[in-house]
This record gives C-alpha cells, sequence and structure tokens, in this order.
C-alpha cells in the first residue's frame, strides 16, 4: 500500500487562516494525501500559572496571550474545512484535550491523531477511540510500557490504528532518530508503524520510506525563519515537494522481493552471455 503522507501544518500558520489556507494549497499541489492541524482548550492544557507568565510574542506579552493568538476556533475551523472540501484536501487534527476532541467531531474527518505528548492521556485515548476512526498514534517520549497501554485502549475499543515513531525534539538531529525502532513497534505490537520527523532535512525521511512505514507525517512551513516553535523543524514548500517525490520513487524501487528475472534482462543477458557454451536459455 501507498505511503500516506501527511503535512502537518500543526500551530505553523500562527492564527492566520489565510496562511493556513497557503499552506493546505502547498500540500496540496506537492502531493500530500493530508494537512494535520492541532487543538487545545487553553484553560485546561495549560495552567493559570503558566499562562500568567511572561512570554513575548506578536500577540502581547504573556504566554496565554501567544497560545490563544495560535488557537483556532469554531470560525477558522468552518473556513478551513469548508476550503479543504472545496479543493478536495483530507484534513484532521490531534486534539490536547478531551473537550477539543468533541470540538472536532462536528467536523466528520476521516482519521484522528494522538500526538507523542498525549500518549499517557488514557481518557483522551479512550474518547479518540470511541469514534472507531483510524487513528495516528505517535510514540515520541514513550516508553513500551506507556506504548502497550495505549494499544491496548484501542485494540479493546476495536478502534482501527497505526503507531508512528517519533523522536519530539525538534529541531531533532539525525544520530537520535533510532529508525530501527520502526521494526521493533512492528515485530511487539503486529501492526502497520509510520514515522513522524522533527529532523532537518529529507535524508532520514527518505531511510525511513525505504523501512516499509504506512505514514509519513513532516510539519511543514512556507518560511523556516518565521516565528514559532516548530518553524525550524519544519520543510519549505520545494522540500516538501522533493520528499513527496522521492518517496513515491522508493515505494516503486522497492519493488516485491520476487527472484523473477526481470523481463527487461533478457534481452541484455543472452548478448553479455553470447560466448559461454552451453548457456541456459532467458
Amino acid at each position: 500500500m501507498s505511503i500516506f503522507i501527511i503535512a502537518e501544518i500543526g500551530i505553523n500558520h500562527n492564527g492566520d487562516v489565510e496562511l493556513a489556507r497557503q499552506l493546505i494549497d502547498v500540500a496540496k499541489s506537492d502531493g500530500a494525501d493530508a494537512v494535520k492541524f492541532q487543538k487545545r482548550t487553553i484553560d485546561l492544557v495549560y495552567s493559570r500559572e503558566l499562562l500568567d507568565s511572561p512570554r513575548e510574542s506578536p500577540w502581547g506579552m504573556t504566554q496565554r496571550a501567544q497560545k490563544e493568538g495560535l488557537e483556532f476556533g469554531q470560525k477558522e475551523y468552518k473556513e478551513i474545512d469548508a476550503y479543504c472540501r472545496k479543493i478536495g484536501m483530507e484534513w484532521f487534527a490531534s486534539a490536547w484535550d478531551i473537550e477539543s476532541q468533541k470540538f472536532l467531531r462536528q467536523f466528520d474527518c476521516r482519521h484522528n491523531k494522538v500526538s507523542s505528548a498525549m500518549v499517557v492521556y488514557e481518557d483522551l485515548l479512550r474518547e479518540v477511540a470511541l469514534e472507531k476512526k483510524h487513528t495516528f498514534i505517535s510514540t515520541g517520549m514513550s516508553t513500551l510500557e506507556q506504548i502497550d497501554r495505549a494499544v491496548a485502549i484501542f485494540r479493546g475499543a476495536k478502534c482501527p490504528f497505526e503507531l508512528m515513531h517519533c523522536v519530539s525534539v525538534y529541531p531533532m538531529e539525525d544520530e537520535d532518530a533510532n529508525l530501527n525502532r520502526i521494526k521493533t513497534l512492528r515485530e511487539r505490537y503486529q501492526c502497520p508503524v509510520g514515522y513522524s520527523g522533527h529532523e532537518v532535512g529529507l535524508a532520514v525521511s527518505y531511510a525511513a520510506a525505504a523501512m516499509g512505514i504506512s505514514s509519513l507525517e513532516r510539519h511543514i512551513t512556507l518560511d523556516r525563519a518565521m516565528y514559532g516553535s516548530d518553524q525550524a523543524a519544519s520543510v519549505e514548500p520545494m522540500g516538501f515537494k522533493a520528499l513527496v517525490g522521492a518517496v513515491r520513487k522508493i515505494e516503486k524501487a522497492m519493488g516485491s522481493g520476487d527472484t523473477v528475472l526481470n523481463h527487461k534482462e533478457m534481452t541484455i543477458a543472452k548478448k553479455l552471455r553470447a560466448h559461454i557454451p552451453f548457456e541456459s536459455s532467458c
């Protein structure tokens, strides 16, 4: 099956719906299968102490101002939903709290996503699993025991899912990628395993694509120098286009693994082996 490629917009829209539309257009034109956002209820996800603490941003001088400035609500998500339907682009979002998960249900997205940070939030996992939509579960920052419990919740609810190998460092150094964990997860849980990458560059994602991943997620941005904590670990439009194109080539190049002689080699074999006595026919 083809690798499902997700363009993670996340909060790289910087609270601007027009910028979100531009990023959706990039994902669409570059060949992504879906775009993904993030949804939070600010007062549930963060403490009052943190929200009242200082942080300079384009929206003000507190953490609250910054986080509220980045958060889309009903109006913005309705616009996103309408735009994605208009251009034929699938979208979904990872919820960071139960209220946000319930909010997202109104849009009837085909997929759900559990972020690495939320793998240990078992009440949220149960809420997601109740929907029985195919769910991508990122495994960054998580022990095998924590992943065991998440998998048990989804299997107990008979909700289809796949795991995504992830290292939650932004940006991630190549030497920390530990791509062989993809095999470990696949063997332990007997399920499809994708890759959610936060590295700078594309080489690690190419390697992941060659390891039989079921999905690939990378953050996208219009400009890595823009304001935002995820921008530096994101891929700009030309890079994302190159990524999608290369992944599709890698999929073709992997082949079936059979040992049958390629018919395109037969004529060449006859020519190059013509001087060898008793050579069997190709």
